[in-house]
This record gives C-alpha cells, sequence and structure tokens, in this order.
C-alpha cells in the first residue's frame, strides 16, 4: 500500500511539473527568420504580427518573351490562396493582380517587392515585400512588410510546352507558403 501511495504522489508531481512548463511556455509566434537569406530578413524595428499558411493556385499565362521577338514563355499572372492560421483556420485569403492579402475582417493591402532569392528548383522564391497602407482597419493594418517562405511548388509549368502557338493560354499550378506578416515594434 505505501509504494501504491509513493506512485500515486510521484505521478502527482510529475504532472504538475508538466503543467507548470506548459504554462510557462510563450504562446508568441514562433518564426525565426535567421536562417533565411539575408536579402529578405525583415529590418530590425519590426515584430512578427501574424503567421499564415497559403495554400492555393498559381496562374500562368503564355505570352511574348520580354526583348526577344518570336519567343514565349510562362509569364506569372496572378495567385488565388487561402491564408489559414497554424491551425489551419481559414484567417484571410491572397489573390491578384494586384497581389492583394485580406483579412477575413476586411482589412487588405498590396505591397511592392522588394527581394526574391532561391528558396528551392521546384518551388517559388523566398520574397520580401514592404506593404503599402492597409485599406480598412483590421488584421492588415499597421502591417510593414510580409515575407514569403517555407514554400512548396508554385513553379510555371514544365510539362505543357509555351509556345507561338500556344500564346494565350493559360496553366494553374498547386502551391503553399508561409506569409508572415511584420508590424513596427
Amino acid at each position: 500500500m505505501h509504494t501504491s501511495r509513493s506512485i500515486a504522489v510521484l505521478g502527482a508531481i510529475s504532472a504538475a511539473a508538466v503543467l507548470t512548463a506548459c504554462g510557462s511556455m510563450s504562446m508568441a509566434p514562433t518564426f525565426n527568420q535567421s536562417s533565411l537569406p539575408p536579402t529578405i530578413q525583415v529590418p530590425a524595428g519590426n515584430k512578427v504580427a501574424m503567421e499564415t499558411v497559403g495554400v492555393g493556385e498559381i496562374t500562368y499565362e503564355c505570352r511574348d518573351k520580354a526583348n526577344a521577338p518570336g519567343q514565349t514563355e510562362w509569364v506569372f499572372a496572378g495567385p488565388d490562396a487561402k491564408l489559414n492560421d497554424r491551425s489551419g483556420k481559414q484567417v484571410g485569403k491572397y489573390y491578384g493582380p494586384p497581389a492583394t492579402w485580406e483579412a477575413n475582417d476586411g482589412s487588405k493591402l498590396t505591397a511592392t517587392q522588394l527581394a526574391v532569392a532561391p528558396s528551392g528548383p521546384t518551388s517559388l522564391p523566398y520574397q520580401l515585400v514592404k506593404a503599402n497602407p492597409a485599406m480598412g482597419s483590421g488584421a492588415m493594418t499597421g502591417v510593414t512588410y510580409i515575407q514569403r517562405v517555407a514554400l512548396i511548388g508554385g513553379v510555371a509549368p514544365t510539362s505543357v510546352p509555351c509556345t507561338p502557338a500556344t500564346k494565350g493560354q493559360k496553366q494553374i499550378v498547386k502551391y503553399q507558403a508561409d506569409y508572415i506578416f511584420y508590424k513596427a515594434s
């Protein structure tokens, strides 16, 4: 009986220790940009305000290649994605053109691209954009920068040729990317 009581007491102490440890864990965003290429790191003085996972599609159109008469290429025509929080709940959408991030509360913004960096041969590049002032008030109000990271897919199609004969055709490719929103700290 004494042994059962000791085991019960040890179990209670262990459970209390686990609960204490969980209670002291920070619920703040955990994104760390230190492993990203320096060109797409957000400048000091900004902190993560929201982390989202964009899941959707990129449309490409077969168009004339700039400054190359008679040549064609797949050109980015626009995104269409749901923005989900880390638990998978939709919190907004990303669409364009122009590229627009819109929260469920109706606030939205466009941005100006500052830099891109390679992320992998089958994925879109990393991207850093500077946010334009938000339209409406809500989650997008005060956003200063957005990073596109953790990329899967989204590159121009390779299975369908873009030729002068197919000019004007569109192809849709699936992609996923994390969009990290920053605000001034």
